[in-house]
């Protein structure tokens, strides 16, 4: 019998060194700065102490990917607000769910 895993490990999403200090960058040069940055730092304030507490880097990478995923749509997201695109005619799913009962 090996003692050899028959699966590969799992790699952890390891952000470049700078990734945080280019993130909050970012966020600060964004028109939504007065809520991101307060909520970023935050959340890199707990990851920080949970880090120190564990001695693993985990929580501070989670906080730095899950940023990067709230930023990156951002501009997309603006342009398409930007377009004056009518959804008024989308479907109210609560609405849905109300008459059927």
């Amino acid at each position: 019998m090996s003692a050899q895993p028959d699966h590969a490990p799992v790699t952890v999403y390891a952000p470049a060194p700078g990734a945080p200090a280019e993130l909050l960058a970012q966020l600060r040069a964004d028109r939504r700065a007065d809520t991101w940055v307060p909520a970023f730092e935050q959340e890199w304030a707990a990851a920080l102490e949970e880090s120190r507490r564990t001695f693993s880097f985990a929580a501070l990478y989670e906080v730095v990917q899950v940023w990067q995923g709230r930023i990156a749509p951002s501009p997309a997201v603006d342009a398409f607000v930007a377009s004056g695109y009518d959804d008024s005619e989308f479907v109210d799913m609560a609405e849905l769910r109300g008459r059927r009962r």
